[in-house]
C-alpha cells in the first residue's frame, strides 16, 4: 500500500504501520466514546491491518478520491489505468463497487464509503463525473453530524439533486401501537437496532451509535431527523411484529425481532 498507493497520491499523512512509525504518534487523534469519555490508550490498535489500520486524513483520503477521478476519466495512471478504474467504480451486484458503494443523484452517480472504528466514524464521497468530493471524518463514537456535514456541502457547492431533504408530515399513533414496536431486531450477528418508547415517542438505539428519536409519518412507518433515513415495521398476519426495514443510503435492510 506504501509503495503503490500512498507514496504516488502524495498521502504524506496516511500509514498502516502498527504501532505507528516513530515521530506519527503525535499526529494521531484521541478516540473518544459518545458520552466524551476517551479511548483506553487514546486509540485502538487492530490486528486486523487492512481492514482497520489505516491511519489518514480527510486531506489524504481527498488526494484518493481525486486520483481515482482522473484515473477513471484518462487523465491519470498514478495508481490505476481507465480501464481499471472504470472497473472499480462499476457495481458488481446492487450498487456495490470493488471497495465502495454507487450512489445516484438525478443523473450523476458518487462513490462512497464509511468507516466505524473504536472512537471514530467516516465517510468519504466522490463524483464519477464533475470532480465532486468531500471527506468527513470525527474522533467520536457519534457519527451523527456526518450525514448533516456532507449535505451542508452538497448545497453549498450545488451538487444538482445530491440533496432533496423529503417534506414530511407527522401523525399520532396510539401508545398502545408503539408498545407493539419496542423490542430488539437483528440486521447482522454484529449489528442490532434496540426501540424504546418513551412517553409518547419511539427512540431507536443501534450498535455504537447514539439513541435518535424516532417521528411517526404513518401508523407503522417513522423517519429519522439526524440522517436521511425511515424505518417500517412488518407484522404477520395475526398483528405480531416480526421484523424492521431500514431504508437507509438507497439500501432496504431487514431486521428481525429477537425480543
Amino acid at each position: 500500500m506504501q509503495q503503490n498507493v500512498l507514496n504516488p497520491l502524495a498521502m504524506e499523512n496516511s500509514f498502516y504501520t502498527a504501532p505507528p512509525p516513530g515521530g506519527k504518534t503525535q499526529l494521531l487523534s484521541t478516540a473518544y466514546r459518545e458520552n466524551g469519555t476517551p479511548v483506553k490508550g487514546g486509540y485502538h490498535i487492530y490486528p486486523e491491518n487492512a481492514a482497520a489500520s489505516l491511519w489518514t486524513t480527510p486531506t489524504d483520503i481527498g488526494k484518493f478520491i481525486i486520483g481515482l477521478q482522473l484515473a477513471a476519466m484518462g487523465r491519470s495512471e498514478t495508481v490505476l489505468n481507465k480501464t481499471s478504474a472504470s472497473l472499480m467504480l462499476t457495481p458488481y451486484k446492487e450498487t456495490a463497487t470493488l471497495g465502495s458503494w454507487i450512489r445516484t443523484a438525478g443523473k450523476d452517480q458518487y462513490f462512497n464509503h464509511g468507516g466505524a472504528n473504536e472512537g471514530f466514524r467516516c465517510v468519504y464521497i466522490g463524483s464519477k463525473e464533475g470532480g465532486n468530493g468531500v471527506v468527513v471524518m470525527v474522533n467520536s463514537d457519534d457519527g451523527t453530524i456526518l450525514d448533516e456535514v456532507v449535505a451542508a456541502v452538497a448545497t453549498v457547492y450545488d451538487w444538482k439533486d445530491f440533496y432533496k431533504p423529503p417534506v414530511r408530515k407527522t401523525v399520532t399513533v396510539p401508545t398502545e401501537v408503539l408498545d407493539t414496536y419496542v423490542g430488539e431486531y437483528e440486521l447482522s450477528p454484529q449489528f442490532k437496532i434496540t426501540i424504546l418508547r418513551r412517553g409518547d415517542a419511539l427512540f431507536a438505539n443501534a450498535t455504537g451509535q447514539s439513541e435518535v428519536a424516532l417521528f411517526a409519518e404513518a401508523t407503522n412507518k417513522f423517519f429519522l431527523k439526524v440522517v436521511d433515513a425511515t424505518i417500517d415495521f412488518v407484522s404477520d398476519g395475526s398483528g405480531k411484529i416480526t421484523k424492521l426495514v431500514l431504508h437507509q443510503n438507497g439500501r432496504d435492510t431487514d431486521g428481525k425481532k429477537v425480543k
